[in-house]
């Protein structure tokens, strides 16, 4: 009878160690959230990024590991306590379950128990995966846990990421604040072909025209403050006309284009961005530059108040504009360009 008192209370004691041990090795756990945020993943997943498409499942279901590991915690940290005062006696039992309940998270956080849980939950973080994956609703009534600040990850991954914080951000911010945050950040990567006005509905006069009252009523109603001189063809800009210079001209004593025009003219490549077009207008001080192609041929024009109104994510509208978008005036083809009665676009 004393030996196998002997042996259930040696089994009681190894039980209880081995308990204690799980306690620590579970306490120790620490699941960590990706370094990139939700949005950051499930952007990189929608471009086909494996890796994000498997760390984003897992960042979805983190709340659920910690929910599950805290409730096997209590429920091996009741089992020492149990164990404690079932193996030592009401005395004993009561002080050492008092004294796990105390400090072991503090010895759980030692390195040898840190090392060993990362190993142990590395192995079998797919299998949980799959477990938690396989039982929603179970985990539904489990998921209690407070998101805490080394969960949570506030970190801004991206571009397009900020974007969209900015546009969540509610009452926070006015809708002219938001455009001008958002279109600030998009700035430097536009080109400058992607906001110039198109060869199809570029206005120019030539250089050996006469400024005449009906010419310089004409100019006017074309909506523009500058044209470009041309000689020729519109790939010959000789100059650049302003027309509000214009105004204090003496129509009795009418003059060419040619003559009253800037004979200064800068070229931009289509390729370019915006930032490089807007460092260009402020070194040159000019307000209009003729955009080129790589064979020197001119595809379109570029005004700093077109840069600035994309800057602002606003357009700026004065007693010249005539259209509210020359881009999508030249995406009507209002000068029917190519467009004969026998056409086949291939």
């Amino acid at each position: 009878m004393s030996y196998n008192s002997d042996n259930m209370n040696t089994f009681l004691i190894i039980l209880t160690i081995l308990t204690f041990i799980l306690l620590l090795i579970l306490t120790s756990i620490r699941p960590a959230a990706s370094k990139f945020s939700k949005f950051e993943l499930n952007r990189r997943a929608e471009l086909n990024n494996k890796d994000a498409a498997k760390a984003l499942i897992r960042e979805n279901l983190l709340i659920d590991v910690i929910s599950l590991q805290r409730v096997f915690v209590a429920l091996l940290l009741v089992a020492v306590v149990l164990l404690s005062v079932i193996t030592f006696g009401w005395l004993v039992g009561i002080l050492l379950a008092l004294f796990v309940a105390l400090e072991y998270g503090s010895i759980a956080r030692l390195r040898l128990f840190r090392n060993l849980s990362e190993k142990l939950y590395n192995h079998f973080e797919p299998s949980i995966l799959r477990f938690i994956q396989k039982f929603p609703y179970v985990f539904k009534l489990l998921r209690s846990v407070p998101v805490d600040s080394n969960v949570s990850n506030q970190r801004v991954d991206s571009r397009e990421e900020l974007q969209y914080l900015i546009d969540q951000s509610s009452d926070v911010l006015t809708t002219d604040e938001k455009n001008l945050i958002v279109h600030s950040l998009s700035f430097g990567d536009k080109l400058v072909s992607s906001i110039m006005t198109p060869r199809s509905v570029i206005d120019s006069i030539k250089g050996s025209e006469f400024l005449g009252p009906l010419t310089l009523d004409d100019l006017h109603k074309t909506g523009h403050s500058r044209l470009p001189v041309i000689k020729g063809d519109i790939d010959h800009i000789i100059g650049i006309l302003n027309l509000r210079s214009l105004l204090a001209l003496d129509v009795k004593r009418s003059t060419t284009a040619e003559k009253a025009m800037d004979p200064k003219v800068y070229y931009i490549r289509q390729d370019q961005n915006l930032q490089d077009a807007l460092a260009a207008f402020l070194r040159t001080k000019h307000h209009l530059f003729v955009v080129v192609n790589e064979f020197r041929e001119t595809v379109g024009l570029l005004a700093l108040e077109d840069v600035i109104e994309t800057l602002l994510g606003r357009k700026i509208v004065d007693e010249f504009d005539a259209h509210d978008n020359l881009r999508e005036v030249a995406l009507r083809n209002p000068r029917d360009n190519n467009h004969p009665d026998k056409l086949e676009n291939v």
